[in-house]
Formats: C-alpha cells, structure tokens, sequence
C-alpha cells in the first residue's frame, strides 16, 4: 500500500506531465454560431426553411408581442407625462409653485434649435447604418415572415 506522501509525489508528477488544450475562442464562436444550432447550418432567408403557415404564424406571434409590450410601454409614458403636467397645472392653479412660462418657451425654442442641428447632423450616420444592416434586404427575403410581424404588431396594438 502507498502511503500518503507517495500518493502525493505520484500526483505531482502526474499533474506535471498533464497536457492542456489551449482553445481559441473567436475561432470556436466563428464556427460554433447560435443561430446555427437554432436554424441549422444554411444561413439563408427564413423562406427557403419554414413553410408559408409557420412563418405567417412566428412574424403574427413576434408581431403581437412586440405591439402588446409597446402599446403598455406607451400607455405608461403618456400616464406619467400627462400626470406630471397635470399635477404641475393644478400646483401652479392653487398657488404652489409659480411658473415663468416667458423664460419656459424660451429654454423649449432653445431646445428645439439645438436638437435640430444635432439631427441634421446624425441624419447621415443613420442613413450609413440603415445602408450596411441591409434591413430592406432582409424584408424582401422575408416577405411572408415580416408580412405576418406587421400584422401582428398591429393586432398588438389594439389589444
């Protein structure tokens, strides 16, 4: 039987003599994409995969979701802008808190001229990305599929 100190010093040398595979990240997520395992190995437009239905049925479900999650998103937005200014007129009613509305459209018009010429200057960053995303591309390939995500974010809205 070995004794401990010899069990020890056998796995020194055993752990000296392990050999490591160094593995290269960027390499395994170049080939080991998710959309890979979801979709399979053609990387193709959605129609060449899934029949008219099943595409149909995923862009009216994603559709719907996203319109019933930004319909309440927005129902919330307008409660509290809308509470706010309300809250704010009836304090300024009564006498809480007085309002210089001269120098409030003064900031707004301020505001106004600086977002404007932030905007003229975003505008074509935006047109660049919109260019490289190819998102009319994907749209034209997909037709069925964004067809059904219209339809559905529309049913979204209205429920």
């Amino acid at each position: 039987m070995a004794t401990a100190e010899q069990r020890e010093g056998q796995d020194d040398a055993e752990s000296e003599d392990e050999v490591y595979e160094v593995v290269d990240l960027t390499e395994y997520a170049r080939r080991h994409q998710w959309w890979s395992r979801v979709f399979g190995n053609n990387s193709g437009p959605i129609a060449e995969k899934y029949s008219v239905a099943t595409q149909i049925m995923m862009g009216g479900v994603t559709g719907w979701c996203a319109g019933y999650v930004f319909q309440r998103v927005g129902k919330i937005a307008a409660t509290a802008v809308g509470g706010g200014f309300l809250l704010l007129q009836i304090a300024n009613h009564s006498g809480y808190v007085q309002v210089d509305w001269k120098k409030v459209e003064k900031d707004v018009n301020k505001a106004k001229k600086h977002l404007k010429k932030k905007a003229n200057k975003a505008a074509p960053e935006i047109n660049t990305f919109i260019e490289e995303v190819k998102a009319t591309d994907f749209i034209k390939r997909n037709i069925v599929l964004s067809s059904g995500f219209v339809g559905g974010f529309f049913l979204g809205l209205a429920s």
